[in-house]
Parts: structure tokens; C-alpha cells; sequence
């Protein structure tokens, strides 16, 4: 795949992936007793609503980046650890399962013969599965980063995650793309996706 159509696969696949990613979160506050996300406007399926400046520009430049984090306010669930768990979770759950309806959707594509149909598809696929993993790692703005404060006692340690997390996320990005760290990335999304056309009975190219 050149460039050109990297960008033409990858960018609409993202931004229907994080787009629904961000919804889910601010879905799942909402029915946990948070407004906060509705009354930011951000209770919606419209992608502007859920662009991140930053995160667009390492979308366009390096086909990876992030959407605008959901604000939610803790206090506001019915039951703050139970709500903090399942707002996070929402986003990469919903990943998931788009991964697993466009997995079903390209089993039936694929007789159609459509080279470039089943290629997008294979990229929303493979961005959805991509997309959960890398959402539950630790680091700020990240969802595993909430997580953190549920599960983790060290405060300190909390505290400067969400002070210096975004520069190290940057950085993990730029790293990753110029040195290949994302292989080790691939080799956790590979599986999951090989599992899923397996379910399907979708042959596996290796």
C-alpha cells in the first residue's frame, strides 16, 4: 500500500473508529449519572465534535493519532469506581465491536471481488482491534490512564502520569514510527484479528 492510499483507507477508518470510540465514552458517563459529556456537546456521532488538534496532525502525518478526550466528572456517578471503570472501557469495547461487524461484513464482501472494498475494510478491521489495545495502555489521555486511578494507590506516580503523559505518549509515537517499536504492538493485534477471521471461517493470510 503507497501513501496516497494509506491516506485513503486509513484516514476515514480512523476517524469513524475514533469517533464512535469517543462517543461510547461520553454514552456510557451519561448513563452512569454523568452529564458532563452531553453538555459538552460531545453526546454525538458528528467527528468535529471529537477532533483533538494534536491528535489530527499524527493522524495526517504518521496514519496514528487520537481524538479528543471525553471530559467526564467522577463525582457526578451514581458509583464513582464502577463509573470510572465502565466510562473507560466503553471506548475500547466499542472498537471491538465494530472490529467484530466489519469482520462479518467483509465475509461477505469479500465474494464480491472488490480489491479496494475488502482492503478499507481490512483497515477498519485491523484500526478498530488497534485502537482498544493501545487505548488501555497507561498513559495519559489514554484510557488505561483512568484505570490507573481506580486501581493504583501511588498518587505521586498518578500525579505525574497526568502532568507529563501527553509528552510521553508523543513520544512513544514518534519512536515507534521511526524505530519499529510497533511491531511488539503487532505482535498483540495480530492475534486478535487472525481470531476473528478464524470465528468467521475467513482464510488467514500468512
Amino acid at each position: 500500500m503507497n501513501f496516497l492510499q494509506g491516506i485513503l483507507f486509513n484516514v476515514p477508518a480512523l476517524l469513524i473508529c475514533l469517533t464512535v470510540h469517543e462517543f461510547s465514552h461520553a454514552w456510557a458517563a451519561h448513563k452512569m449519572g454523568d452529564p458532563t459529556a452531553e453538555l459538552n456537546g460531545r453526546l454525538t456521532l458528528n467527528p468535529i465534535k471529537h477532533l483533538d488538534p494534536i491528535g489530527t496532525m499524527m493522524l495526517l502525518f504518521f496514519r496514528f493519532g487520537w481524538a479528543k478526550p471525553v471530559p467526564i466528572n467522577p463525582n457526578n456517578f451514581k458509583d464513582r469506581k464502577k463509573g470510572i471503570i465502565i466510562t473507560s472501557l466503553a471506548g475500547p469495547l466499542s472498537n471491538l465491536l465494530m472490529a467484530i461487524i466489519g469482520t462479518g461484513l467483509l465475509k461477505i464482501v469479500i465474494q464480491i471481488g472488490s480489491i479496494n472494498l475488502n482492503t478499507f475494510i481490512f483497515v477498519f478491521i485491523y484500526m478498530n482491534v488497534a485502537l482498544a489495545i493501545f487505548n488501555l495502555l497507561p498513559i495519559p489521555p489514554l484510557d488505561g490512564s483512568h484505570l490507573i486511578t481506580v486501581f493504583v494507590k501511588n498518587q505521586e506516580l498518578v500525579s505525574w502520569l497526568n502532568r507529563y503523559g501527553m509528552y510521553v505518549l508523543m513520544g512513544v509515537l514518534f519512536l515507534g514510527s521511526f524505530t519499529g517499536a510497533f511491531s511488539i504492538l503487532k505482535m498483540v493485534i495480530n492475534p486478535v484479528v487472525n481470531l476473528l477471521f478464524a470465528m468467521f471461517g475467513i482464510p488467514i493470510k500468512t
